[in-house]
């Protein structure tokens, strides 16, 4: 890690040393609000922190741009299933929190949260972890059937920089916050791992495979490309 400072502001960049790397890379990562510096394995670590200095102004240039986060409260607009939804609070009323469509004179639809508004954060994000499981189960139970061979188990996690993965004992993690992307985006990541039960790589097996469970990967990869950043501004954050 690196700590570099610059017009008064500090910046973190963490350092990754990559076996095949041929040149310094930077990146800014919204979810953590800080940058990435992947160097080459020959390359030194003043290398590296010299680089990272000349580079101060663009990296908080980006940062700076980085839109706010979006805390799970009262008005606040928040995408499910790549549906706006507008946070209303009832304090009065019992219940959890449930969604409902929008009135005549509203662009968004209505995500009621009901108990004390200090359990308002709490209640949300639970209730979309809840939509992020069943959704997936869903995904991936339809998957396995044409590939015949199920996961030993399905976990949601918050990642920073990866939506699904594979492991080698066959357990598929997601993230939950798949959940404000639209179905079809959802619906590619679960047929991306549950491919993964069959070829462990990236190979043209693979993607073979996955086509041929989702007819919209160019789609979705293309969206998360433009998109997948921003799913990281609503609610808790790292």
């Amino acid at each position: 890690m690196i700590t570099l400072t610059h017009s008064g502001q500090d910046i973190n960049v963490s350092i990754r040393r990559i076996q095949n790397a041929k040149r310094f890379i930077l990146r800014v990562r919204f979810a953590t609000r800080d940058a990435v510096l992947t160097m080459p394995k020959r390359a030194s670590l003043k290398e590296a922190h010299d680089f990272a200095e000349r580079n101060a102004a663009w990296i908080a240039a980006r940062l700076n741009r980085l839109p706010e986060t979006i805390p799970f409260m009262e008005g606040a607009v928040i995408p499910i299933r790549g549906l706006d939804h507008i946070l209303i609070h009832q304090e009065t009323i019992r219940g959890t929190v449930w969604s409902a469509p929008a009135e005549k004179d509203s662009a968004f639809m209505r995500l009621y949260v009901a108990g004390e508004r200090a359990h308002m954060n709490r209640r949300v994000l639970d209730f979309l972890k809840r939509e992020a499981r069943q959704d997936l189960e869903k995904a991936v139970y339809h998957h396995t059937q044409t590939v015949g061979v199920m996961p030993c188990r399905i976990s949601l996690r918050d990642p920073v920089s990866r939506w699904g993965s594979c492991s080698t004992n066959r357990v598929l993690n997601f993230s939950w916050r798949l959940i404000f992307a639209p179905s079809f985006v959802l619906d590619y990541l679960a047929a991306h791992e549950v491919a993964h039960l069959i070829h462990l790589d990236h190979s043209p097996q693979f993607w073979k495979l996955t086509r041929q469970l989702c007819a919209d990967v160019d789609h979705a990869e293309a969206w998360l490309k433009t998109n997948g950043a921003h799913l990281h501004k609503y609610g808790p954050q790292k």
